[in-house]
């Protein structure tokens, strides 16, 4: 039996994968939830019928999300991560000696529930000490919170439905006031192909907060158009950071030249952002 998840990535565009098998399929308080075995990607989680992470490829998201600013701060501490309830970025930032608290915001426990039953190379690392899991409204969270942080990194969903307010002007103040005074803010923001209109608005609103505001890219095959965009501001560090990198440090994806390069922009989406033209 020829038996295929198909995800509408946009106007006129799919992606398809063949499954081998069904591993969970449920419904939580917020989303339909379901991990398929596949042919061609491994074990892949998906909510609402939208590819969030897979075990072939999900190395490359999860590694550009945490080390870029986790090194442009350089010695982070204490990390906030809102959204991520699979893990992959706990897993990440617990890589980097330094950090000593990993708070993790995710609204359904039952994204983790699953994680951690069907993907724990992505989920391991939720059982450490050093993490601390609170299963809530991270907007109302950062709205509330006067613990302060070195690192706010955003793993969300696409900006529809309760995820709205992560890509918000009020968040991004929130967001401003929970970071230390050297503190680095991160946010998956989409495709540069089908979602450069809101890339645009979440740069524009952000700079309305920070002094130093970014864009970088990297390459997520299961993610629409194949190249994703982190928008990332700092209350003070420049962009892309110390080039003293260390160049000992390197993922599947992540490396110090990596870290680099990522800044340099298309030029459509450097001309989009108004940014300085290329010597």
């Amino acid at each position: 039996m020829d038996v295929w998840f198909t995800e509408n990535q946009g106007p006129g565009l799919r992606i398809g994968c063949q499954v081998k098998k069904v591993l969970a399929s449920t419904k939580s308080a917020y989303q339909e939830i379901a991990v398929y075995e596949t042919s061609s990607f491994g074990r892949l989680l998906a909510l609402d019928d939208v590819i969030q992470t897979t075990e072939r490829d999900e190395f490359a998201y999860h590694e550009m999300i945490v080390h870029v600013p986790m090194f442009v701060h350089g010695h982070p501490r204490r990390v906030l991560i809102i959204g991520g309830g699979d893990g992959g970025c706990v897993r990440e930032v617990l890589k980097h000696p330094s950090v000593q608290l990993v708070k993790l915001i995710e609204i359904d426990p039952e994204v983790t529930r699953i994680a951690r039953e069907f993907l724990p190379g992505i989920s391991h690392s939720l059982s450490d000490n050093r993490v601390s899991l609170e299963f809530r409204n991270g907007i109302e969270y950062l709205r509330e919170t006067d613990e302060q942080y070195d690192v706010i990194i955003v793993d969300c969903t696409d900006p529809v439905g309760p995820a709205v307010g992560l890509f918000s002007d009020e968040f991004y103040s929130d967001a401003f006031k929970a970071l230390s005074d050297d503190g680095v803010f991160v946010e998956q923001t989409e495709s540069p192909f089908y979602n450069l209109d809101l890339i645009e608005r979440v740069q524009r609103d952000l700079k309305k907060h920070f002094p130093v505001v970014g864009l970088y890219l990297g390459a997520v095959p299961t993610y629409p158009g194949g190249l994703w965009s982190y928008s990332i501001a700092t209350k003070g560090a420049e962009l892309p950071g110390d080039p003293l990198i260390p160049l000992t440090f390197s993922g599947k994806y992540y490396n110090a030249y990596v870290h680099r390069a990522a800044f340099v922009l298309p030029e459509f989406v450097r001309k989009r952002l108004g940014g300085p033209p290329v010597d």
